[in-house]
This record gives C-alpha cells, sequence and structure tokens, in this order.
C-alpha cells in the first residue's frame, strides 16, 4: 500500500509536470521543428537589422523610427529563435519633436544602426537624418546604455557602420553622406572616417570611397587579410546587395552583386549582416524591401500591400566562391545570389520561440514587445494603480488634435502574413465625458474600434477608418472585449461584453505600409476635452500563422 501511494505521488508530479510543460507552435514561416526553417525568419516589421555575436549568443538591434523605447535588441541561441530583450533608448532625448507634446517626429527617428562589443563594452550607432550621428555605450547588452552622445551634426546622413582593426590599432566609421552634388544622377557618396579607439569620436572629415545609386546600408568585414564593405543599391530597376572588396579599407576596390532578387519574392532583397555558425558555415541576414520601383530609374516605387507587415527578416546560407561570398543560391549561375524560401537551420538542438507578443500586464515592467507612439507621458500610464492591468489615462492632443496628436498611443508589431487573432479585455468604467479610447491599427494610417464618451456620459460604440466615423450601439457594460481577424492585408474588428459571443462592426480594412513601418496593433486613449478618464487593459492575446513559444 505504502508503495502504491508513492507510484500514485510520482505518477502525479509526471502528470503535472507535462501539463505544465511549455507548448510550443510552428507555422508557415520560421522553426519548422524538424532541423529546417522557412523564410522569413522573423515574418514581422524588423527592418534594417544588426547582429552581433558574443559568447555564443546572437544579438540584433532593428530601427524602430519615431516610436519609444527605440532600437529594439533581441537575442537568439541558434539564429533562427528569437526574443525581444529590450531597447537601447527608451526615450528620445536628442530632438524635442519626439516629445509627447510635440509629436512631430513621424517618419524621422532612428534609422538603420550598427551594433559593436569591443574591448569588453557594447556600443550602438544610428543616425538621426534630420539631426545627426549618435553613439551609446553599455557594459550590458540590456543596459544601462547611455545617453546618446552626439559624434557629429549633419542632416541628410543614414546608415553608419564601425570597425576595429587590431592590426592597425584603428577604428574607423562608415556612412551614407548623401547625394553627392557633383554628379547629376541619384548617387549616394559613402564616406569613411577615422575614429577614436574608444568609439566615441570622429577623428578626421572622412574621406569618399565609393558612390553609387542609393548606396547605404554599409557594413564592414576583414575576413582573411582582406576587406569587405557591404552595401545596398538600386541597379537595374531591383535593390541589390554589393559588396566592395579591397586589402586596404580605403581600396582600391573590386565590386561585386552578391544578391539580387531573382524569381524568389517579388520584392527586392538586400541590407543585413553576415554571421559565422559554430560548425564554420556562413549566413547572411537580408530584409525584403518595403516597396518596388514602379518603373525603371523611380528609386522609391509605390507603397503597396506587399509590404503591409513591414520589412522582415529572412535568413541564407553562404557560400564562398573565388574570395566572394554567394548569398543564398545562384540558380540561373550568372555568380548572383537569389533569397530562399526553406534551408536546414545553422545551429540545431536549441527550442522554438519568437518574440513576446501576449501580455496578462502582471509584470511590475511594461512587456518589451511594446513601443509608444513618440515619447510617452509618464505621468498617464501605469502598472501599478491597478494590480495586473495597464491603465491608460486620457489627455488632450496637441495641435489639431486626433489621433496622430494623441499621446501614450501604444502598440506592438502584428506577426505574419497568413490568418491572425488579436483579442484583448478592457475596463472601461472609468471613461470620462470627451475621451476616446479602444483597439487600433496603425501605420501611414489608422482604423480604430472603441468607445466615445459623450457629455452627458453616455459611452457609444464607435468605429473610425482614417478620420471616417461610424456610430455604433450605446454601452452599459464596464468591461468590453476587442478583436481583431486579419486575413493576409485584410482585417475587420469585433466586440462583446462576455468574450464568447461575438458582434463584428465596421468594415473589412485593408492593412498598409507606411510612414517607413508595417502595420501595428494595439491601444489608443485621449481625451478632446480634459485630461480625465481612463481605461484598465487586463490582457492582450495574439495568435497568429507562424512560430510561438509559450
Amino acid at each position: 500500500m505504502h508503495d502504491r501511494r508513492i507510484w500514485s505521488v510520482i505518477l502525479l508530479v509526471i502528470t503535472l509536470g507535462c501539463a505544465a510543460a511549455p507548448r510550443v507552435q510552428t507555422g508557415s514561416w520560421g522553426d519548422q521543428g524538424d532541423g529546417t526553417y522557412r523564410n522569413p525568419m522573423l515574418n514581422a516589421d524588423y527592418p534594417d537589422v544588426d547582429i552581433e555575436q558574443v559568447g555564443g549568443i546572437y544579438y540584433m538591434i532593428t530601427s524602430t523610427n519615431h516610436y519609444a523605447p527605440g532600437m529594439t535588441l533581441l537575442e537568439s541561441k541558434d539564429l533562427m529563435n528569437w526574443q525581444i530583450i529590450g531597447h537601447v533608448w527608451e526615450k528620445l532625448t536628442w530632438d524635442g519633436k519626439y516629445n509627447w507634446d510635440k509629436m512631430g517626429g513621424y517618419r524621422h527617428g532612428i534609422w538603420a544602426g550598427d551594433l559593436a562589443y569591443h574591448d569588453g563594452k557594447w556600443y550602438c550607432y544610428f543616425i538621426d537624418s534630420t539631426s545627426g550621428l549618435y553613439v551609446s555605450t553599455a557594459d550590458r547588452i540590456t543596459g544601462p546604455w547611455s545617453q546618446p552622445v552626439c559624434m557629429l551634426e549633419k542632416k541628410s546622413w543614414t546608415d553608419p557602420a564601425v570597425f576595429w582593426d587590431e592590426e592597425e590599432h584603428q577604428a574607423y566609421l562608415v556612412c551614407n553622406f548623401g547625394r553627392d552634388p557633383s554628379v547629376k544622377e541619384r548617387v549616394n557618396q559613402s564616406r569613411l572616417f577615422k575614429m577614436s579607439w574608444d568609439g566615441l569620436k570622429l577623428l578626421d572629415e572622412g574621406k569618399p570611397i565609393y558612390g553609387g545609386p542609393g548606396a547605404e546600408a554599409a557594413k564592414i568585414y576583414k575576413i582573411d587579410g582582406r576587406f569587405y564593405i557591404f552595401m545596398a543599391e538600386w541597379r537595374q530597376n531591383d535593390r541589390k546587395q554589393i559588396a566592395l572588396r579591397g586589402k586596404s579599407i580605403y581600396g582600391p576596390f573590386e565590386r561585386k552583386v552578391l544578391m539580387e532578387r531573382g524569381n524568389v519574392v517579388g520584392r527586392s532583397v538586400c541590407q543585413g549582416a553576415l554571421m559565422q555558425a559554430p560548425d564554420g558555415s556562413w549566413w547572411y541576414s537580408h530584409q525584403l524591401v518595403q516597396n518596388r520601383a514602379k518603373k525603371k530609374g523611380d528609386l522609391a516605387g509605390p507603397t503597396t500591400g506587399e509590404s503591409y507587415e513591414g520589412r522582415s527578416q529572412w535568413l541564407v546560407p553562404v557560400k564562398w566562391k573565388d574570395g566572394w561570398p554567394v548569398l543564398g543560391e545562384d540558380p540561373d549561375g550568372n555568380g548572383i545570389g537569389n533569397t530562399v524560401h526553406h534551408s536546414r537551420k545553422p545551429i540545431k538542438g536549441y527550442p522554438i520561440t519568437a518574440p513576446q507578443a501576449d501580455d496578462e500586464f502582471d509584470s511590475s515592467a511594461l512587456g518589451p514587445q511594446w513601443q509608444w507612439n513618440h515619447n510617452p507621458r509618464d505621468d498617464h500610464w501605469s502598472l501599478s494603480e491597478r494590480a495586473g492591468r495597464l491603465r491608460l489615462k486620457a489627455g488632450v492632443p496637441v495641435g489639431d488634435g486626433g489621433f496622430w496628436n494623441a499621446a501614450n498611443t501604444i502598440s506592438q508589431r502584428i506577426m505574419g502574413k497568413g490568418k491572425g487573432v488579436a483579442t484583448a479585455k478592457v475596463d472601461i468604467s472609468g471613461m470620462k465625458p470627451g475621451q476616446q479610447a479602444g483597439f487600433c491599427h496603425h501605420s501611414g494610417q489608422y482604423v480604430l474600434l472603441g468607445i466615445r464618451v459623450e457629455d452627458d456620459g453616455t459611452k457609444r460604440l464607435t468605429f473610425n477608418n482614417n478620420g471616417k466615423q461610424t456610430e455604433g450601439p450605446v454601452v452599459s457594460a464596464e468591461t468590453i472585449y476587442y478583436r481583431t481577424d486579419i486575413d493576409g492585408d485584410k482585417a475587420r474588428f469585433a466586440y462583446s461584453f462576455n468574450g464568447r459571443k461575438w458582434n463584428r462592426f465596421g468594415d473589412e480594412f485593408q492593412l498598409k505600409f507606411g510612414r517607413w513601418r508595417g502595420d501595428r496593433i494595439g491601444f489608443y486613449c485621449w481625451n478632446d476635452k480634459a485630461d480625465a478618464g481612463h481605461i484598465d487593459i487586463d490582457w492582450f492575446r495574439y495568435n497568429y500563422d507562424g512560430p510561438k513559444g509559450r
């Protein structure tokens, strides 16, 4: 009898352990759970990445424009499964236009940057095209990071990259210096600067080392005694990945196209990072460009429905031929790589994970998947005033008012290009007259489903598609559930008062890329009349067609 009880306890422990074991899912992209992956590796708005390997872990940065906190940080042990570990800058402090009382930084802010680790210190460089070149440092990747140091005030710069040459004991920085005024065509000049060994100062005026149409997004590597400077540029109506190769970092250089669109995807492929796995194999991450040229010579092209999720990140194997890297596969044998849809994982043995999405708001800190539209108004949000809830307090928008001028809109990236469902539970009992609050999609447009409180205190459901409002029923409940059903580049809203019976409201709408960002989902809250009223968000849950660790 005694032994039977022991075995019963053991069986119960095993059963509970199995029941509590994390569940994971696979999908149409990412880790497939069988030693292979399908591109994209990150099917969301993760553009302009750089990746640095330290101590067997890969760390990624990705640009965030005017959102705060800025410059998202992710980590991975296998170059495929990534999780967000924080941000470099909690606030965008170098220009007042990013503050909640200005809301004037759309399309600007943190563009493509460079992540580096040298002499036991982390460095992150970036250029704000309207302000200048900045760097922050940290002893640990998760911070705290120093306040940004302005290395040079200059407009129209983009995309810095740094390199410490240990043999010469000289540090360098290269960036796109904007259009060369002496050339009629749209040719960007890339300029190389000497940099102080502590990585904080430029030591000269820089020397032009290359000029190409739309050339930018440089990365510097030194492999087998030769320098390789990777860049993206426009050639033949396609944004291509190129490399310059030379024995000196100043040249002379040989130039070669390493990657082009080919027949795999409809958008251009370029701009990423070159990495090496522990088994000696080489890999390259790249993004899909947000658009494609409409006609020959049109470098910007139209914004198409293809890019509504933003600039996703793809991973391709790399082979070396005649001292040049071939990125992906070369199906037509022209020596130029194309991206791939399916490959073996670079490093096996690690579990499926994914960037955070769901949130029960039980933590004392805001989840790293969330970002504010411009710097937040810190006295107008809280995770402690009501435990287990994110409280958003309504303030009066600046300027002409409305969604784009309202502080403390909070959102995260949509995931994938297939079907997805995001739901949230929100307490609306604290809303006041003049207040509007609810669920939102936004990028270059905005679409809202929420509650508007009239002067007499009546709460009314509203659907707002870029300023065109549709009024719904009066709402007497204190709690409302919101849902968005995503199907490709289309979405529809629904609401419920019990989380089981759902009612669609508002027309189907199209998700779009805009202001250099893919579509985002989240919450808005403002008051047209006074700083009054609040909502309490209980939870947010997001299911999508892709890998998800739980």
